[in-house]
């Protein structure tokens, strides 16, 4: 990581916290890891997300916490999986939503590239995780950066809607700028949460109103 390959777009937003001191000891440590064992993502898709949905074609931001830490599911992208791997419980209840909230009956799987591409940022609170081991790269810088990167979007972009499922991304969620921003808060698609609140939230056809509104296409979910 000692030349930070992402989003021309992004790289230019985000250049002064790329020099910022506690940024050059999160990259030693995560590369420190890699090195070290079996850590997700694969290391090339650390800032898919990024690449995926560059600075100024941001719509719509899902938050996350972080990837999963099971064989082959992280691929860069908050909530997504490889395409070839099952469906995640709460990726489940997203779609249930889905269908519920815009009448989309079918997914072709669990691979979320095709919303990045339309400008859904599915951003993770920490982009890395070791195997096994939920939450191990935690607190050790990965939320600045995001925070960061959460900052840039609410102060340089407008009309963009921020999707906050359960309390840590609301938490997160506390910096953007909701006379500029559509900010749509809910209960986390975990099995553990999601009959509390997040079934029947309708984020994804009010987030397509609010696009339309502000002369943007809306997402195809």
């Amino acid at each position: 990581m000692s030349e930070i390959r992402i989003e021309p777009g992004w790289k230019k937003v985000l250049q002064d916290t790329f020099k910022e001191p506690y940024f050059k000891e999160l990259a030693e440590f995560v590369r420190g890891e890699y090195q070290q064992g079996s850590v997700y993502p694969p290391a090339g898709s650390i800032f898919r997300a990024f690449d995926l949905c560059p600075f100024n074609q941001v719509k719509v931001v899902i938050l996350g916490q972080d990837p999963y830490h099971g064989p082959g599911q992280a691929n860069g992208l908050a909530f997504s999986v490889y395409a070839h791997v099952p469906l995640p419980p709460s990726l489940v209840n997203i779609y249930k939503e889905i269908e519920t909230d815009v009448g989309k009956k079918k997914q072709p799987d669990g691979n979320l590239d095709r919303w990045a591409k339309q400008g859904v940022l599915l951003l993770n609170a920490t982009l890395t995780v070791r195997a096994s081991q939920a939450g191990s790269h935690q607190r050790q810088g990965w939320e600045e950066f995001t925070d960061a990167a959460v900052k840039k979007l609410s102060g340089l972009r407008e009309h963009l809607v921020f999707m906050l499922w359960g309390a840590y991304a609301q938490k997160k969620g506390a910096v953007i700028d909701e006379s500029k921003h559509l900010v749509l808060k809910a209960a986390h698609p975990s099995p553990l949460s999601a009959h509390q609140g997040f079934f029947g939230c309708r984020h994804f056809s009010q987030a397509n109103i609010y696009l339309l509104l502000h002369g943007q296409e809306p997402i195809d979910w």
